[in-house]
This record gives structure tokens, sequence and C-alpha cells, in this order.
């Protein structure tokens, strides 16, 4: 793996629990239901020196979203209405596409990548990618990049 990779994109599954922690307690403490670092630490149970090790190298995919654009790549099935109802989802969580790309289906599997702007008002974008995992005939859907 080259040096040149600073930031990834990590399934929740993958990420050790202390991680998880450290996003909890940052979010205790932007909607202030924790007043101080102690309290939010106590809350989540990690110490602070974890919280300040990981705190400014974690955060939720959806909390810094707004405005950027992420590329998504796909393995679906060659199935008529699948891409439709790929789409379908994109529309329903108010993002924007910008860019379709489908590559010419080898052994009934067809590759295809997105970019997507998140807007204003797009709602979970997590979630979205979730759905779009969920739905018949999709393999896999994986976020290639964020800017």
């Amino acid at each position: 793996m080259g040096e040149s990779a600073k930031y990834f994109v990590v399934r929740r599954k993958a990420i050790p629990e202390v991680l998880l922690k450290v996003v909890e307690a940052k979010r205790l403490l932007e909607s202030e239901k924790a007043a101080t670092i102690q309290e939010a630490v106590d809350a989540v149970g990690i110490s602070r020196s974890s919280f300040y090790k990981y705190k400014d190298d974690i955060f939720q995919f959806h909390d810094n979203s707004q405005g950027t654009t992420i590329t998504l790549t796909f393995q679906m099935d060659d199935e008529p209405g699948l891409l439709s109802d790929v789409l379908k989802i994109i529309a329903d969580y108010q993002a924007n596409i910008l860019t379709i790309h489908q590559s010419i289906p080898i052994n009934g599997v067809a590759s295809l990548s997105l970019s997507v702007q998140i807007l204003k008002a797009t709602m979970d974008v997590s979630r979205m990618i979730e759905e779009m995992e969920e739905q018949r005939g999709v393999h896999h859907v994986k976020v290639l990049a964020k800017e």
C-alpha cells in the first residue's frame, strides 16, 4: 500500500469498538447531551486519552458530506429496471446524480459507476448506500471517493 493513502472508507463492522465510542462521545458533545469531555467519555465507557487520541481522526460519513460529491461503484445483474430502481433510491434521498457509467454486461453482470452530489436536502447518505446494497440484483456497492 502506498504512503499516499491518507483516508479510507471502512464499513462499520470493521471499525474497532473504541473508535465507534469516540464518534458517540463526539455526538454527545455536539448535541450538548454531555457538557464536558469527561461526561461524554464516561457515558460511552472510554478513557479521555482514547478520546483525545482519535477524536480528530474519525467522523461519521454523513456528518461532513453536504456539498460534496461521492463516487460509487456497483456490480449488478443485467436486469430490466434494476438501474432505474437504484437511481430512484438516490432520488428518494434527494441527492443529485452527476454522472452514470455502465459497462457492457459480461455473464449477466454489469459494472456501474455513479457520481452523486450531496445536497443540503439530502438525507442520511449511509442509509442511502445501505438501501442500494439491499436492492435485489445488486452484488455490492463501494464508495470510491468523496470530494
